[in-house]
């Protein structure tokens, strides 16, 4: 069903050109349709800001629900921003203080670039702390992304991530394990999603405190789980929301990285992520930026042209198929007070009636 554009966010028009339903406010107003209230906390940091804004747009978008999106995307004050990043934020984004006056139904969490070993140390923790708190009493349900999911569980159950001592860095087959739970009862039960990070929860940390795994990787670890009541807190360990090229920009940043002295190593490929031809591309473009360096020359242009239809994506429809289910039971869960998310005889401990 249509997000509205409310804000006038250039992520709207985006959208708009490749072909989602995006209302106008005026138009959307007239309309008997329910509204949903949606926040997206973007911590992500510049260089992926709108690319983050437009990944969990789309899949909002394209959920199946009779409703209208309105989206409400904030940030953190802590978070060091350039200065066109800081002008964009400034002029489209919300204060979560008045959100939390106006009420959400649902909340989105990115995932966010560490800096540090521990993550309470991190300049976001304070913020975004103060966000789950809040989140917990007034949202009906809260979607989390990789990092943000790490900095939650350790908030609310005294889950320490664990450093891999590599970047888990690919493409990665899952499987449901919970095949029951309505988050994931019509999803394949085998499926791809993205991984890019550098520490792991694993599924015995999470099921010793009560949460529940619903896909997992023997590879990758859990990718999908949710809190001890089923669904207050969904937390992705992965990245489902990525587009097809999202490994790819990851990857070249860590060419540019290579290039210009700040990594000794040249970059790995993404695991299971590139064709034979991709590879064979990449390689021979190695090859130029290994020539360049040694004479000094400007870095070679990279060959997106050439490989971004050579990069398939499949994790987008198990992506969709989640987040519309996840929005289908928020509908079901909220009332139109979203100060009181929970419709009077829910349960907020079961409020999805599993137990």
């Amino acid at each position: 069903m249509p997000l509205v554009d409310h804000s006038g966010l250039p992520t709207f028009q985006r959208l708009r050109a490749e072909g989602q339903d995006i209302l106008r406010a005026d138009y959307a107003e007239h309309q008997d349709i329910r509204e949903l209230h949606i926040g997206l906390l973007n911590m992500m940091p510049d260089s992926a800001l709108m690319a983050t804004e437009r990944q969990f747009f789309r899949l909002v978008g394209m959920s199946n629900q009779i409703a209208q999106f309105h989206m409400h995307v904030f940030t953190l004050d802590g978070l060091v921003r350039g200065e066109a990043a800081q002008a964009h934020i400034a002029q489209y984004y919300e204060n979560f203080a008045d959100l939390k006056k106006q009420g959400l139904d649902a909340l989105i969490i990115s995932g966010a670039n560490p800096a540090h070993p521990k993550l309470e140390d991190e300049p976001f923790w304070e913020g975004l702390m103060e966000v789950v708190e809040w989140a917990k009493d007034h949202v009906t349900s809260t979607l989390c992304s990789c990092l943000a999911s790490h900095a939650i569980v350790q908030h609310l159950y005294g889950i320490r991530r664990r450093p891999l001592g590599f970047k888990r860095w690919g493409v990665y087959g899952h499987a449901l394990t919970m095949p029951e739970h309505p988050l994931v009862s019509n999803l394949n039960t085998h499926f791809d999603v993205p991984h890019s990070r550098f520490n792991e929860v694993s599924r015995e940390q999470l099921e010793e405190k009560g949460l529940r795994v619903l896909a997992e990787s023997a590879e990758a670890s859990f990718h999908l789980a949710v809190s001890p009541d089923l669904f207050r807190f969904v937390f992705f360990q992965g990245h489902p929301e990525y587009d097809a090229i999202s490994l790819l920009k990851e990857f070249r940043r860590e060419v540019n990285n290579w290039y210009v002295g700040k990594r000794s190593d040249y970059p790995p490929f993404p695991q299971n992520c590139f064709r034979p031809q991709v590879k064979a591309i990449l390689n021979e473009y190695r090859l130029r930026l290994e020539a360049a360096r040694q004479q000094g020359t400007a870095i070679p242009a990279f060959p997106d042209a050439s490989l971004i239809s050579l990069l398939p994506n499949t994790w987008r429809d198990t992506a969709k198929g989640m987040v519309s289910n996840w929005i289908g039971k928020v509908y079901q869960l909220t009332n139109n007070e979203r100060h009181l998310p929970f419709m009077e005889g829910i349960d907020p401990n079961d409020p999805l009636g599993l137990r």
